[in-house]
């Protein structure tokens, strides 16, 4: 994937707020870590990028920065302008922004050994001294629980408009318990639940392409009818996919005519309908 960091300083004479010209914010939320919330983030992006849209990710994953590789943007010299920190683009045509803890680190094998009021801090700066400048969308991909970062998130995104957020699942009964008190904690802070992803629902042979359910089906799906929350879809585990985020590709770019493609871009499509009905 192209790498562009050739900053230029009309970003950073943009009138008014770091965020007044981002039309939609979505946090990305999971109850339980490895359920592939990092990577439905950045196959959403991608998506969204594919149909025309800019797109903006904010990696608030503090102690687990995954993005930035699955972009394969490396680690840049993060700049500043009179807006702030001018975000990290992973194109030339600046169609995907993205800024992360893990372009801050002097050693990116550096453990994040911080207590709350240092990383609300951070998250404080992140949401308010990023120039995005022109955004369609900002997908804020979250750690997993219900913790302090998700309370820093959305306190200091009060005052502009949050969309919702994404809720990510596996289909095993464990995680989409967990995702209840996801929704718990939606439903006490007053933050609108767009629907919820089953991932990693079923296996993708790589030889024969035929999809098989090596965990269990419908965890998600079922979660969402219990809950009555919307129901956007479902991605299965495949190795063409996981190979694209070892390596940083596009994957969407590279296997436009798989199953997995058409799953991701149903999701990408039907997210964008629920944010114009808004």
């Amino acid at each position: 994937m192209e790498q562009n960091n050739a900053h230029k300083t009309d970003l950073c004479l943009l009138d008014g707020g770091n965020l007044s010209q981002v039309q939609h914010v979505v946090l990305v939320l999971s109850g339980k870590g490895g359920v592939g919330k990092s990577t439905l983030t950045t196959e959403l992006a991608l998506a969204l990028r594919h149909v025309g849209k800019k797109v903006g990710i904010l990696d608030v994953d503090l102690c687990g920065p995954s993005i930035p590789r699955m972009l394969n943007v490396g680690r840049p010299e993060v700049h500043q302008c009179d807006s702030g920190w001018v975000p990290v683009y992973t194109d030339a045509q600046k169609s995907l922004a993205l800024m992360s803890i893990g372009f801050l680190l002097e050693d990116p094998d550096e453990a994040v050994i911080w207590r709350g009021p240092k990383k609300t801090a951070l998250i404080g700066q992140f949401v308010s001294d990023v120039a995005w400048g022109e955004l369609d969308i900002l997908l804020v991909d979250t750690p997993p629980g219900t913790s302090d970062e998700h309370l820093a998130v959305l306190e200091n995104l009060k005052k502009h408009k949050v969309d919702g957020a994404i809720l990510v699942t596996t289909p095993q009964a464990v995680s989409t318990g967990d995702v209840r008190r996801e929704i718990t904690f939606c439903k006490k802070t007053g933050l609108r639940i767009l629907g919820i992803v089953e991932n990693m629902s079923g296996f993708v042979c790589p030889h024969c392409s035929e999809c098989s359910n090596i965990f269990s089906k419908g965890g998600g799906e079922e979660l969402a009818k219990l809950t009555e929350s919307a129901y956007l879809g479902s991605v299965p585990l495949d190795p063409l996919l996981s190979r694209s985020i070892e390596e940083g590709k596009d994957f969407i770019q590279a296997f436009p005519d798989s199953a997995t493609f058409s799953a991701i871009n149903s999701i990408a499509q039907i997210l964008l309908a629920s944010l114009q009905k808004a």
